[in-house]
Protein backbone atom coordinates (compact mmCIF):
# COMPACT_ATOMS: atom_id res chain seq x y z
CA UNK A 1 0.00 0.00 0.00
CA UNK A 2 1.75 3.49 -1.21
CA UNK A 3 0.93 6.33 0.48
CA UNK A 4 0.46 10.01 -1.69
CA UNK A 5 -0.40 13.16 -1.81
CA UNK A 6 -1.97 14.73 -4.87
CA UNK A 7 -2.88 17.70 -6.02
CA UNK A 8 -5.68 17.61 -8.55
CA UNK A 9 -4.79 21.50 -9.97
CA UNK A 10 -6.70 23.01 -12.52
CA UNK A 11 -3.65 23.46 -14.37
CA UNK A 12 -1.33 20.92 -13.48
CA UNK A 13 -1.72 17.82 -11.23
CA UNK A 14 1.22 17.42 -8.76
CA UNK A 15 1.85 13.94 -7.02
CA UNK A 16 4.35 13.23 -3.95
CA UNK A 17 4.98 9.68 -3.06
CA UNK A 18 5.64 8.50 0.40
CA UNK A 19 9.60 8.21 1.02
CA UNK A 20 9.98 10.15 -2.85
CA UNK A 21 11.39 13.00 -2.94
CA UNK A 22 10.83 14.25 -6.63
CA UNK A 23 7.28 15.61 -6.89
CA UNK A 24 5.42 14.06 -10.62
CA UNK A 25 3.86 17.31 -12.06
CA UNK A 26 1.52 16.73 -15.33
CA UNK A 27 -0.52 19.54 -16.80
CA UNK A 28 -4.07 19.27 -16.63
CA UNK A 29 -4.71 19.03 -20.14
CA UNK A 30 -6.00 16.12 -22.32
CA UNK A 31 -6.62 15.31 -26.08
CA UNK A 32 -8.49 13.10 -27.83
CA UNK A 33 -6.20 10.11 -29.09
CA UNK A 34 -5.43 8.16 -32.11
CA UNK A 35 -2.54 6.31 -34.17
CA UNK A 36 -0.01 8.50 -33.58
CA UNK A 37 2.62 8.93 -37.00
CA UNK A 38 6.07 8.88 -34.79
CA UNK A 39 9.10 9.77 -37.01
CA UNK A 40 11.12 9.85 -33.66
CA UNK A 41 10.18 8.07 -30.52
CA UNK A 42 10.36 11.12 -27.69
CA UNK A 43 13.07 10.92 -24.89
CA UNK A 44 10.60 10.62 -22.12
CA UNK A 45 7.74 8.80 -21.26
CA UNK A 46 6.31 11.99 -20.09
CA UNK A 47 6.50 13.69 -23.43
CA UNK A 48 4.06 11.14 -25.19
CA UNK A 49 1.28 10.33 -22.49
CA UNK A 50 -0.40 7.93 -24.58
CA UNK A 51 -3.50 6.81 -22.52
CA UNK A 52 -6.81 4.36 -22.49
CA UNK A 53 -8.16 4.93 -19.07
CA UNK A 54 -10.77 2.56 -17.76
CA UNK A 55 -13.06 3.38 -14.71
CA UNK A 56 -16.72 2.94 -13.25
CA UNK A 57 -16.56 6.75 -12.30
CA UNK A 58 -15.76 8.20 -15.60
CA UNK A 59 -18.80 8.85 -17.98
CA UNK A 60 -17.48 8.04 -21.48
CA UNK A 61 -15.30 4.80 -20.22
CA UNK A 62 -11.99 3.11 -21.67
CA UNK A 63 -11.39 6.41 -23.99
CA UNK A 64 -8.32 7.42 -25.53
CA UNK A 65 -6.39 10.30 -24.81
CA UNK A 66 -2.80 12.05 -25.22
CA UNK A 67 -2.41 13.93 -21.53
CA UNK A 68 -0.22 16.73 -20.31
CA UNK A 69 2.77 17.65 -22.80
CA UNK A 70 1.66 15.26 -25.61
CA UNK A 71 -1.85 17.41 -25.68
CA UNK A 72 -0.23 20.62 -24.90
CA UNK A 73 0.16 20.94 -29.06
CA UNK A 74 -2.79 19.38 -29.68
CA UNK A 75 -5.50 21.56 -31.73
CA UNK A 76 -8.00 19.56 -29.82
CA UNK A 77 -6.78 19.92 -26.51
CA UNK A 78 -8.94 20.35 -23.77
CA UNK A 79 -8.07 22.67 -20.21
CA UNK A 80 -10.48 22.95 -17.54
CA UNK A 81 -12.98 26.10 -17.58
CA UNK A 82 -14.16 28.39 -14.79
CA UNK A 83 -17.25 26.61 -14.79
CA UNK A 84 -15.59 23.30 -14.53
CA UNK A 85 -15.28 21.58 -10.67
CA UNK A 86 -12.25 19.20 -10.27
CA UNK A 87 -14.79 17.01 -8.10
CA UNK A 88 -16.74 15.74 -10.67
CA UNK A 89 -14.50 16.36 -13.62
CA UNK A 90 -13.85 13.56 -16.15
CA UNK A 91 -10.36 15.37 -17.58
CA UNK A 92 -9.12 15.95 -13.91
CA UNK A 93 -9.95 12.25 -13.24
CA UNK A 94 -8.18 10.77 -16.25
CA UNK A 95 -5.09 13.17 -15.89
CA UNK A 96 -5.20 11.83 -11.99
CA UNK A 97 -5.07 8.10 -12.25
CA UNK A 98 -2.47 8.79 -16.08
CA UNK A 99 -0.18 10.47 -13.22
CA UNK A 100 -1.08 7.93 -10.18
CA UNK A 101 -0.06 4.87 -12.36
CA UNK A 102 2.77 6.57 -14.12
CA UNK A 103 4.15 7.35 -10.38
CA UNK A 104 3.75 4.11 -9.53
CA UNK A 105 5.72 2.19 -12.21
CA UNK A 106 7.93 5.23 -11.71
CA UNK A 107 8.72 4.08 -7.93
CA UNK A 108 8.67 0.42 -8.29
CA UNK A 109 5.63 0.14 -6.32
CA UNK A 110 3.56 -1.90 -9.10
CA UNK A 111 3.22 -5.41 -8.47
CA UNK A 112 1.71 -8.26 -10.92
CA UNK A 113 -1.95 -8.79 -10.09
CA UNK A 114 -1.73 -12.54 -10.78
CA UNK A 115 -3.52 -12.41 -13.80
CA UNK A 116 -2.47 -11.69 -17.79
CA UNK A 117 -0.01 -8.67 -18.07
CA UNK A 118 -1.48 -6.43 -15.56
CA UNK A 119 0.55 -4.81 -13.03
CA UNK A 120 -1.68 -3.60 -9.85
CA UNK A 121 -0.38 -0.50 -7.62
CA UNK A 122 -2.20 0.48 -4.45
CA UNK A 123 -2.82 3.80 -2.88
CA UNK A 124 -3.68 5.34 0.47
CA UNK A 125 -4.37 9.42 -0.75
CA UNK A 126 -4.31 12.81 0.83
CA UNK A 127 -5.72 15.29 -1.57
CA UNK A 128 -8.49 18.40 -1.26
CA UNK A 129 -10.90 20.72 -2.43
CA UNK A 130 -11.06 24.43 -2.73
CA UNK A 131 -12.52 26.44 0.08
CA UNK A 132 -16.21 26.35 -1.39
CA UNK A 133 -16.70 23.56 -2.64
CA UNK A 134 -15.61 21.35 -0.18
CA UNK A 135 -18.64 21.26 2.04
CA UNK A 136 -20.61 20.48 -1.05
CA UNK A 137 -18.29 17.88 -2.70
CA UNK A 138 -15.85 16.87 -0.41
CA UNK A 139 -18.21 13.29 -0.12
CA UNK A 140 -18.54 12.90 -4.25
CA UNK A 141 -14.95 13.50 -4.56
CA UNK A 142 -13.87 11.00 -2.55
CA UNK A 143 -16.61 8.42 -3.90
CA UNK A 144 -14.72 9.18 -7.42
CA UNK A 145 -10.97 8.30 -6.22
CA UNK A 146 -11.99 5.08 -4.51
CA UNK A 147 -12.03 2.02 -5.88
CA UNK A 148 -10.47 0.57 -8.94
CA UNK A 149 -9.64 1.91 -12.21
CA UNK A 150 -7.84 0.79 -14.94
CA UNK A 151 -4.99 2.64 -17.35
CA UNK A 152 -3.03 1.49 -20.43
CA UNK A 153 -0.15 2.93 -21.82
CA UNK A 154 0.28 3.07 -25.71
CA UNK A 155 2.61 4.50 -27.82
CA UNK A 156 4.39 6.25 -24.52
CA UNK A 157 8.24 5.19 -24.16
CA UNK A 158 9.81 2.63 -22.50
CA UNK A 159 5.96 1.62 -21.48
CA UNK A 160 4.21 0.73 -24.56
CA UNK A 161 1.04 -1.63 -23.69
CA UNK A 162 1.94 -1.93 -19.75
CA UNK A 163 -1.56 -2.19 -17.88
CA UNK A 164 -1.79 -0.38 -14.67
CA UNK A 165 -4.82 -1.35 -12.33
CA UNK A 166 -4.92 1.59 -9.92
CA UNK A 167 -6.76 0.89 -6.74
CA UNK A 168 -7.35 3.84 -4.62
CA UNK A 169 -8.10 1.97 -1.02
CA UNK A 170 -8.78 5.40 0.79
CA UNK A 171 -9.15 9.22 0.22
CA UNK A 172 -8.18 11.65 2.90
CA UNK A 173 -9.85 15.15 1.35
CA UNK A 174 -8.42 18.22 2.99
CA UNK A 175 -9.10 21.78 2.16
CA UNK A 176 -6.79 23.72 -0.07
CA UNK A 177 -4.23 26.28 1.61
CA UNK A 178 -5.06 24.56 4.97
CA UNK A 179 -2.52 21.66 3.86
CA UNK A 180 -0.22 23.95 2.81
CA UNK A 181 0.00 25.62 6.45
CA UNK A 182 0.01 22.17 7.57
CA UNK A 183 2.79 21.36 5.70
CA UNK A 184 4.80 24.80 6.59
CA UNK A 185 4.22 23.87 10.05
CA UNK A 186 5.42 20.24 10.78
CA UNK A 187 8.48 18.40 10.08
CA UNK A 188 8.05 14.75 7.65
CA UNK A 189 7.36 12.74 11.32
CA UNK A 190 4.34 14.91 11.74
CA UNK A 191 5.94 16.96 15.04
CA UNK A 192 5.75 20.92 14.84
CA UNK A 193 8.09 22.97 13.08
CA UNK A 194 7.08 26.47 13.76
CA UNK A 195 5.09 27.00 16.58
CA UNK A 196 3.72 30.57 15.24
CA UNK A 197 2.21 28.75 12.23
CA UNK A 198 0.90 25.93 14.40
CA UNK A 199 -0.52 27.99 17.74
CA UNK A 200 -1.26 31.23 15.55
CA UNK A 201 -3.92 32.66 13.51
CA UNK A 202 -2.63 32.61 10.07
CA UNK A 203 -4.59 33.69 6.62
CA UNK A 204 -3.57 32.08 3.53
CA UNK A 205 -4.15 33.56 0.01
CA UNK A 206 -4.09 30.41 -2.08
CA UNK A 207 -4.00 31.52 -6.27
CA UNK A 208 -4.92 28.38 -8.83
CA UNK A 209 -5.64 28.77 -11.96
CA UNK A 210 -9.56 29.05 -11.64
CA UNK A 211 -9.99 29.91 -7.68
CA UNK A 212 -8.36 32.09 -5.10
CA UNK A 213 -9.13 30.56 -1.77
CA UNK A 214 -9.00 32.57 1.21
CA UNK A 215 -8.78 29.91 4.74
CA UNK A 216 -8.39 31.12 7.75
CA UNK A 217 -6.64 28.67 10.02
CA UNK A 218 -6.80 29.17 13.93
CA UNK A 219 -4.49 26.82 16.27
CA UNK A 220 -4.58 24.64 13.13
CA UNK A 221 -7.77 24.77 12.69
CA UNK A 222 -10.16 25.92 9.78
CA UNK A 223 -12.22 28.99 10.89
CA UNK A 224 -15.79 28.17 9.48
CA UNK A 225 -16.69 31.66 9.40
CA UNK A 226 -13.89 33.50 8.19
CA UNK A 227 -12.81 31.12 5.41
CA UNK A 228 -14.12 31.91 1.53
CA UNK A 229 -12.85 31.25 -1.47
CA UNK A 230 -13.14 33.57 -4.62
CA UNK A 231 -14.17 32.11 -8.39
CA UNK A 232 -11.33 33.65 -9.87
CA UNK A 233 -7.73 32.47 -10.86
CA UNK A 234 -5.14 32.78 -13.47
CA UNK A 235 -6.84 31.28 -15.91
CA UNK A 236 -9.43 35.00 -16.81
CA UNK A 237 -6.08 36.52 -17.37
CA UNK A 238 -3.78 34.32 -19.98
CA UNK A 239 -6.42 33.93 -21.76
CA UNK A 240 -6.64 38.07 -21.93
CA UNK A 241 -2.85 37.61 -22.71
CA UNK A 242 -3.70 34.91 -25.34
CA UNK A 243 -6.53 36.76 -27.33
CA UNK A 244 -4.15 40.19 -27.00
CA UNK A 245 -0.79 38.26 -28.01
CA UNK A 246 -2.45 37.03 -31.05
CA UNK A 247 -4.46 40.25 -32.35
CA UNK A 248 -1.57 42.40 -31.60
CA UNK A 249 1.50 39.91 -33.63
CA UNK A 250 -0.35 37.02 -35.36
CA UNK A 251 0.90 34.44 -32.71
CA UNK A 252 -1.53 32.08 -31.07
CA UNK A 253 -0.88 29.96 -28.40
CA UNK A 254 -1.99 26.93 -28.40
CA UNK A 255 -2.97 26.81 -24.76
CA UNK A 256 -2.67 28.22 -21.55
CA UNK A 257 0.09 25.49 -20.65
CA UNK A 258 2.35 26.13 -23.17
CA UNK A 259 2.04 30.44 -22.29
CA UNK A 260 2.73 29.29 -18.65
CA UNK A 261 5.71 27.11 -19.96
CA UNK A 262 6.83 30.49 -21.72
CA UNK A 263 6.20 32.70 -18.65
CA UNK A 264 7.72 30.29 -16.45
CA UNK A 265 11.15 30.57 -18.82
CA UNK A 266 10.92 34.61 -19.05
CA UNK A 267 10.60 34.02 -22.91
CA UNK A 268 8.77 36.77 -23.97
CA UNK A 269 10.18 36.68 -27.39
CA UNK A 270 7.26 36.28 -30.19
CA UNK A 271 8.53 35.08 -33.42
CA UNK A 272 6.61 36.22 -36.40
CA UNK A 273 6.46 34.91 -39.75
CA UNK A 274 9.55 35.71 -42.05
CA UNK A 275 12.29 35.86 -39.19
CA UNK A 276 10.64 39.10 -37.43
CA UNK A 277 10.50 38.91 -33.21
CA UNK A 278 8.50 41.28 -30.90
CA UNK A 279 8.13 40.64 -27.39
CA UNK A 280 4.86 40.03 -25.22
CA UNK A 281 6.47 41.44 -21.89
CA UNK A 282 4.18 44.81 -22.14
CA UNK A 283 1.20 42.49 -22.55
CA UNK A 284 1.48 40.14 -19.58
CA UNK A 285 3.21 42.53 -17.32
CA UNK A 286 -0.50 44.72 -17.96
CA UNK A 287 -2.48 41.47 -17.07
CA UNK A 288 -0.29 40.28 -14.21
CA UNK A 289 -0.36 43.51 -12.87
CA UNK A 290 -4.15 43.90 -12.58
CA UNK A 291 -4.18 40.53 -11.27
CA UNK A 292 -2.33 41.13 -8.53
CA UNK A 293 -3.83 44.75 -7.57
CA UNK A 294 -7.24 42.50 -7.67
CA UNK A 295 -5.28 39.99 -5.08
CA UNK A 296 -4.14 42.35 -2.94
CA UNK A 297 -7.63 44.11 -2.90
CA UNK A 298 -9.29 40.79 -2.02
CA UNK A 299 -6.69 40.51 0.89
CA UNK A 300 -6.98 43.65 2.16
CA UNK A 301 -10.98 43.07 2.52
CA UNK A 302 -10.64 39.61 4.57
CA UNK A 303 -8.21 40.81 6.91
CA UNK A 304 -10.30 43.93 7.68
CA UNK A 305 -13.11 41.50 8.62
CA UNK A 306 -10.42 39.45 10.43
CA UNK A 307 -8.14 41.58 12.22
CA UNK A 308 -6.85 38.86 14.65
CA UNK A 309 -5.20 37.24 11.57
CA UNK A 310 -1.43 37.61 12.12
CA UNK A 311 0.21 37.31 8.92
CA UNK A 312 -0.97 36.43 5.43
CA UNK A 313 0.57 34.13 3.20
CA UNK A 314 0.12 34.04 -0.60
CA UNK A 315 0.75 30.76 -2.22
CA UNK A 316 -0.07 28.49 -5.26
CA UNK A 317 1.33 29.04 -8.86
CA UNK A 318 -0.46 31.86 -9.00
CA UNK A 319 1.86 33.07 -6.22
CA UNK A 320 4.68 32.41 -7.88
CA UNK A 321 3.72 33.99 -11.24
CA UNK A 322 2.71 37.16 -9.70
CA UNK A 323 5.06 37.57 -6.58
CA UNK A 324 6.82 40.79 -7.70
CA UNK A 325 3.47 42.46 -8.82
CA UNK A 326 1.48 42.00 -5.45
CA UNK A 327 4.64 42.81 -3.41
CA UNK A 328 4.17 46.24 -5.40
CA UNK A 329 0.53 46.61 -5.25
CA UNK A 330 0.71 45.57 -1.43
CA UNK A 331 2.89 48.72 -0.84
CA UNK A 332 3.89 48.91 3.30
CA UNK A 333 1.26 45.68 3.67
CA UNK A 334 3.82 42.85 4.66
CA UNK A 335 2.81 39.47 2.82
CA UNK A 336 4.68 36.40 3.21
CA UNK A 337 6.12 34.22 0.11
CA UNK A 338 6.93 30.64 -0.05
CA UNK A 339 9.46 29.21 -2.73
CA UNK A 340 8.23 26.57 -4.88
CA UNK A 341 4.39 27.41 -3.11
CA UNK A 342 3.06 25.10 -5.90
CA UNK A 343 3.97 22.14 -4.04
CA UNK A 344 2.86 22.96 -0.43
CA UNK A 345 -0.80 21.72 -1.05
CA UNK A 346 0.30 18.38 -2.51
CA UNK A 347 3.24 18.11 0.13
CA UNK A 348 0.56 18.87 3.17
CA UNK A 349 -2.36 16.23 1.25
CA UNK A 350 0.61 13.78 2.10
CA UNK A 351 1.16 14.98 5.78
CA UNK A 352 -2.69 14.41 6.80
CA UNK A 353 -2.98 11.25 4.43
CA UNK A 354 -0.67 10.04 6.86
CA UNK A 355 -1.55 11.58 9.83
CA UNK A 356 -5.31 9.94 9.28
CA UNK A 357 -3.20 6.26 9.19
CA UNK A 358 -1.34 7.13 11.89
CA UNK A 359 -4.32 7.29 14.27
CA UNK A 360 -5.37 4.26 13.61
CA UNK A 361 -8.75 5.97 11.67
CA UNK A 362 -7.49 2.99 8.80
CA UNK A 363 -10.17 0.76 7.47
Amino acid sequence: MKLAGIDIGNDSIKVVLDGVREPLVIQNIVAPGYERHILQEEDSPLKALDVVVHSPRLSKNSQRYFVGLLAMENEDSMELEETDNKAVSDQSLVVALTALAYAGIVSQSVTNSGYGNIEEVEYTLGTGLPVRSYSYYNKMFEDRLVGEHEVTFLTTPTLRNRKVKVSIRRAVISIEGAAALFHMATHDNLQVRDEELHQGCIGICEIGALTTDFPVINKMSIDNQFSTGEQIGMATYLDSIIRDVEDQYGYRFPSRAKLVQRIKKNDFTIRRIGEGQSSMKQVVDLYFSRAANKIVDLIKKRWKKHPDIQCFYVIGGGAAALRSYIIEAAGPIKLRFVDESELLNVNGYLKLAKNKVNHNQYT
